[in-house]
């Protein structure tokens, strides 16, 4: 995790050294194009992260529904990219997705500390998210309002605590809500408590 943090900031150090424009065209591409190797990883890594989640945590992920999110995933990625760049918010596009890769980062690098062991995305995640993540934060903070800078961050925050949630119920939140739901009322009614 520290070599992680010094290469991104070195990289922060060149592309300063360099003038480099981080909007560019270049620079937003870079996510989709680690999105798809960080994918490949999950999906062949190790036993998979579909069968790092069965084994370790007990969720039921088919094969099947992980290529679907994780393809939805690209899809609304660029349409983001492109939407961002067509209507003139492509910082703050930026500044979302640099939050949500670097915390998706520092999830797998959490998880595999807590557990002493991989799990798949692990490698991309700290040598290709996290750099990516924490230089595209750095580079876009003072470039725009401190609001719209935080607003931004709780977006790509809410993003991967949505993406954790649709992972850890196996890709149905919809009945794991439900099963929550239930749980509480059920829990509710043998306390007595209506609340």
């Amino acid at each position: 995790m520290r070599a992680s943090v010094v290469a991104a900031f070195n990289l922060v150090h060149i592309a300063h050294l360099f003038n480099f424009n981080i909007s560019n065209v270049v620079w937003p591409g870079l996510f989709p194009a680690t999105y798809l190797l960080h994918l490949v990883e999950e999906y062949w890594g190790g036993e998979g992260y579909a069968g790092h989640l069965s084994r370790t945590r007990g969720v039921t992920f088919s094969t099947l529904r992980f290529l679907f999110l994780t393809s939805l995933g690209l899809f609304l990625m660029i349409l983001g990219l492109v939407l961002a760049y067509r209507f003139n918010f492509p910082q703050t596009m930026l500044v979302i997705l640099g939050t949500t890769f670097l915390l998706n980062g520092l999830s797998h690098a959490i998880t595999s500390i807590a557990n002493f062991s991989y799990n798949p995305g692990l490698i991309s995640g700290m040598l290709l998210w996290m750099p990516l993540g924490a230089i595209t934060l750095l580079q876009l903070t003072g470039t725009m309002t401190g609001a719209r800078y935080l607003m931004a961050v709780g977006i790509g925050a809410g993003i991967q605590a949505t993406a954790l949630v649709v992972t850890f119920s196996g890709g149905q939140p919809i009945k794991a809500r439900r099963e929550l739901f239930s749980l509480k009322k059920s829990s509710a009614i043998e306390t007595g408590d209506d609340g």
